[in-house]
């Protein structure tokens, strides 16, 4: 259910001591990822490529969100600029800098573009999670000329403001709000463009968007999945985060890149999420990356259980 009003502030904790869970901890790893949270958690979108109507926020090509927890908040993604987020921020009165933690979907600007006025605002050391992939270069090859799109402030001045969480495996950044890891097993489409590269030695190669991950919120109710672009591609993510988690799907939040699906891959989706959890279809917040296509069709086949989901909106889950 979308809330318009913002609920109170959560309270702040230091996040100091991560769980990581590797592929020897299974069994531990599978009985505390069956229990769900019990806690509310309120998100937030702080920045998209547009606003809620009629509201003083602005949009951007971006995304960026807020998730507050009576545990702790976190700040997922920092939009492209910096401004709209700082901006959006004010107007939504949500405080930045008593953020516990960051974390980062992937390298893009689009996500990572807005690092540098949120580090004006957050404490130090701030413990940031994201993938070991995070500080590759990565570039957009266009009509032969590269233009770098990767994270534009370096290691150092990263490591200098932060403390850095980088893995591969699942970690649990607040008492049931978990990355979901690296997304290794790709047997679906993958969201990418044939131009975005990475350079290996002389040549260039296809990005394989090793350092794409999402977000899983334990609730109550279900799962709640919070994408970033989804680059390892949605389908390929939601079948990693039901291998590690036994709980249904409640939700589905953000970017999917489905905007250059086509016909037959947007049928697939449709059919995959149908057939999944029973027939209980997840309730889908999408924005960014999804594609005004990608969402009529799933609106079409799904109806009240699909959404917008423009910078503003403010989602409750318990």
């Amino acid at each position: 259910m979308v809330i318009l009003a913002v609920s109170e502030k959560a309270e702040r904790r230091m996040i100091d001591a991560p769980r990581y869970f590797h592929n020897h901890d299974f069994l531990a790893w599978m009985e505390i990822m069956t229990q769900p949270n019990g806690k509310k958690i309120t998100l937030r979108c702080m920045v998209d490529n547009s606003a809620r109507h009629g509201s003083a926020l602005w949009g951007e090509h971006g995304i960026a969100f807020s998730i507050e927890t009576s545990q702790g908040s976190l700040l997922f993604d920092s939009g492209q600029s910096g401004d709209v987020l700082l901006h959006n921020a004010e107007k939504m009165e949500v405080d930045l800098g008593r953020c516990d933690a960051l974390a980062l979907s992937h390298a893009h600007y689009d996500h990572t573009g807005g690092l540098e006025r949120f580090f004006s605002l957050s404490r130090p050391g701030i413990p940031l999670y994201a993938s070991p992939d995070l500080f590759r270069e990565r570039y957009a090859l266009i009509d032969g000329k590269a233009h770098s799109i990767g994270l534009r402030l370096s290691q150092d001045i990263v490591a200098g403001q932060t403390r850095l969480c980088l893995s591969a495996e699942p970690v649990e950044i607040l008492p049931g709000i978990w990355t979901t890891g690296e997304i290794t097993e790709r047997k679906e489409f993958v969201g990418g463009s044939s131009y975005l590269k990475i350079r290996v030695g002389e040549t260039w190669q296809p990005d394989p968007y090793q350092d794409d991950f999402s977000l899983v919120m334990q609730t109550s109710q279900g799962l709640v999945v919070v994408c970033g672009c989804c680059h390892a591609g949605l389908l390929n993510t939601l079948a990693h985060v039901r291998r590690f988690f036994s709980q249904p799907i409640r939700a589905i939040i953000g970017g999917t890149h489905l905007v250059s699906a086509g016909p037959e891959i947007l049928g697939h989706v449709v059919e995959v999420l149908r057939e999944q959890d029973k027939g209980n279809i997840p309730d889908l917040y999408l924005n960014h990356c999804t594609g005004e296509r990608a969402l009529a069709i799933l609106m079409q086949a799904f109806g009240e259980k699909v959404h917008s989901c423009p910078a503003g909106t403010v989602l409750i889950f318990d």
